[in-house]
Formats: C-alpha cells, sequence, structure tokens
C-alpha cells in the first residue's frame, strides 16, 4: 500500500514550491499570486530506506524497489470555503480522498509575497482551515442524517456521525471520536476533521534551525509533537544540488535532515504504519503494511492470492537477516523462523511467503 498526503493552506503560503522540492519536479506552479493551483498536482515519491541497499548487497538483487508515498497539492483554501467561496469546493472534495493533511502555515514576514491577510498570523489561518473544514463536515453529517438519507447508513457509520454533530454543537473537537470508535469505521466516514494531521511551518533560512517567534507562538497552542520546521524555498534549493554539494549544504546551514525525510517519518507514525521487506537475487523490495498486521494481510499486498493460499511465512528480522549475510546463515544459525497466520509482522522483518497456487497442490515461495 502507498499512502497520500495532501498538502493544504491559504493561498500563497509556499504549498505548491514545498511540493515541487518534495517530489523533485516543477509540475506544481509557484506564483505571487492567490490560487495560481487551481487543479490539484499529484507526485510520487520513492521513500528513501538505507536498510533496501543493504539487504539488496547481501541479495545480491538485480534491483531495488522502494515503497511510494503520494503528495497532493491542493488549492489554497479561504475564509468561506465550505459556501464555495474561492475555489472551497473543489478544495473540500480533494482532501477527502488524501489519507493525512499536511498542513502548510506561513511563518516568515515578507514584503515580495502577496498575503490573503493583511498580517502573518499562523494560529489565525490554521483556524481558518479547520472552521471551514468542520463546517464541511457538519454539512455532510446533516445531510446524511436526514430522514431520506439515514436508512442508506450502516447502523455503526450512523453513531460516528450523531457522536460528531454532537461534538460539534457542543463546540468539542472531533478527534475525541478516535478513542470511541475504530480506525476502520471513522476512515469510511470521510469526516475532514477526523484525518490524521502534520503542521508545517514555512520559515525562511534564518529560522530553520530553531524556529522564530510565529513557530513558538504556534507550537505553544497546538503543541510539538506533529508540528514540523520546514523551509520550501531551502527544500528547493537542496533539490537543485548534487548528493555531495546537498550534504556540504546541510551541515553549513545546520539542517540534520530534510523535509521529505522528516515528512516520511512522522506520516508513518500518525498513520501507524510500518514496512517488511522481500529480498533475493532477482529484487529487493519494500512493502508498506499497517500496524499490527497479520501476516496474510501483509502477503496480499504482494498479491490477493498470496493471502488466500497462506500457508507459513519465512521470517527473519532485518538485524539478523544482516549479521548472518542472508537467507542461508540464518536458517542455519537459527535465526529463520516459520510464523503462521497469526503472526503480526514487525517492522523490518524480511519475509518469503509460502502458499498455496490452488488448484495446483505444490506450495511456492518468493523471494
Amino acid at each position: 500500500m502507498s499512502f497520500k498526503c495532501g498538502i493544504v493552506g491559504l493561498p500563497n503560503v509556499g504549498k505548491s514550491t514545498l511540493f515541487n522540492a518534495l517530489t523533485n519536479s516543477s509540475k506544481a506552479q509557484a506564483a505571487n499570486f492567490p490560487f495560481c493551483t487551481i487543479d490539484p498536482n499529484i507526485g510520487i515519491v520513492p521513500v528513501p530506506d538505507k536498510r533496501l541497499n543493504n539487504l539488496s548487497e547481501i541479495s545480491k538483487s538485480k534491483k531495488i524497489i522502494n515503497t511510494t508515498i503520494s503528495f497532493v497539492d491542493i488549492a489554497g483554501l479561504v475564509k468561506g470555503a465550505s459556501k464555495g467561496e474561492g475555489l472551497g469546493n473543489k478544495f473540500l472534495a480533494h482532501i477527502r480522498e488524501v489519507d493525512a493533511i499536511i498542513h502548510m502555515i506561513r511563518c516568515f514576514d515578507s514584503n515580495d509575497i502577496q498575503n490573503v491577510n493583511p498580517t502573518v498570523d499562523p494560529i489565525r489561518d490554521l483556524e481558518i482551515i479547520e472552521t471551514e473544514m468542520m463546517l464541511a463536515d457538519l454539512e455532510s453529517i446533516q445531510k446524511r442524517l436526514e430522514k431520506n438519507n439515514k436508512k442508506n447508513v450502516e447502523e455503526e457509520q450512523l453513531k460516528i456521525l450523531e457522536a460528531a454533530l454532537d461534538c460539534i454543537n457542543k463546540d468539542q473537537n472531533i478527534s475525541v471520536l478516535n478513542s470511541q470508535f475504530e480506525k476502520k469505521q471513522l476512515n469510511q466516514s470521510g469526516l475532514l476533521t477526523l484525518k490524521p494531521k502534520i503542521f508545517v511551518c514555512n520559515v525562511d533560512e534564518k529560522s530553520v534551525q530553531s524556529g522564530n517567534k510565529y513557530t513558538k507562538a504556534f507550537s505553544s497552542k497546538f503543541g510539538s509533537d506533529n508540528t514540523l520546521i520546514i523551509s520550501a524555498d531551502i527544500e528547493n534549493q537542496i533539490n537543485e544540488l548534487d548528493i555531495s554539494e546537498k550534504k556540504n549544504y546541510m551541515e553549513m546551514i545546520g539542517l540534520k535532515e530534510t523535509g521529505l525525510h522528516m515528512l516520511i517519518q512522522r506520516g508513518y507514525k500518525i498513520l501507524e504504519l510500518d514496512t517488511f521487506f522481500t529480498s533475493g537475487p532477482e529484487e529487493t523490495r519494500a512493502w508498506t503494511i499497517p500496524k499490527n498486521c497479520t501476516a496474510p494481510k501483509a502477503a496480499s499486498e504482494i498479491h490477493t492470492d498470496f493471502e488466500k493460499g497462506f500457508i507459513r511465512a519465512e521470517t527473519i528480522s532485518y538485524e539478523d537477516f544482516i549479521a548472518n549475510n542472508g537467507w542461508i546463515n540464518s536458517k542455519t544459525n537459527g535465526k529463520m523462523r516459520l510464523e503462521g497466520k497469526d503472526y503480526i509482522v514487525r517492522d523490518g522483518d524480511v519475509l518469503n511467503f509460502r502458499f498455496n497456487t490452488w488448484p495446483n497442490p505444490f506450495h511456492t515461495k518468493i523471494n
């Protein structure tokens, strides 16, 4: 599975600049006027993982295949979007399609870049966006709970919608529903305000290491757990350099990791994802799965037949695979396990699935 992150924010806060930097492209138009992005731009990015290279070297693989993440650059939102202001209706429809939301917040001063508001105020800007999403959810909930539509809504979804409406009416944060309902059911509700969020404070170069007055005020209000300090302009500059120049430039400005790396790490955390590997002479490949995924479900990421005919999973931890120089020594040294249908795959597991190719009675292994 791949996951999709939508980059949202007010017009002209640097969304398209960040998108181009993350996807190493110029697909998104970055211009100094509101609504320069109308239709969403989508970029699919390989997820960097040093473990792939190490596994491939041991297995002498012909190729390496990374798992991927999709970034979506969504048109800027303005106050009144839930009523159709600006590009509001399109904006809100596009957000519903993503797994997580990256809130891009302007945290820098500049006389050269137009601002839809007269002052820089990241707290106000986020509250505008969150209010519009909440109002859009309210309208959606009310429509689905109307008498004529209610009969088409599943019982569990009815409970979620009624609980969400109660939260909105009481001016409570809908996120409290995360502790009351299953994640799968909540995802099916399609409510914007329930989507996992990452806050990106877009700063200038001098603030990229330790932030500024805007980022400090923002973190004080919304917390620092899911708040990242990133300079979209710097990310763009980094992408234009070769590998050695990137390293030198990042060291010079005191940047320990790229914005892409930070966003991927945070995305995996808030979406509760893990990675397992397959590795053999043909290819070494990374696969993204939800946390607490059983071995048959992990096998279905490769092919649905693997789940249907699942027998066992030959399993080696990444650390043991590296320490024992591959499959053969790991098995000889007792580090390979045969796991059954109830096994919960761990991050970094190197797996080889045994399965029935029905109606053929033979067992087939993949590498």
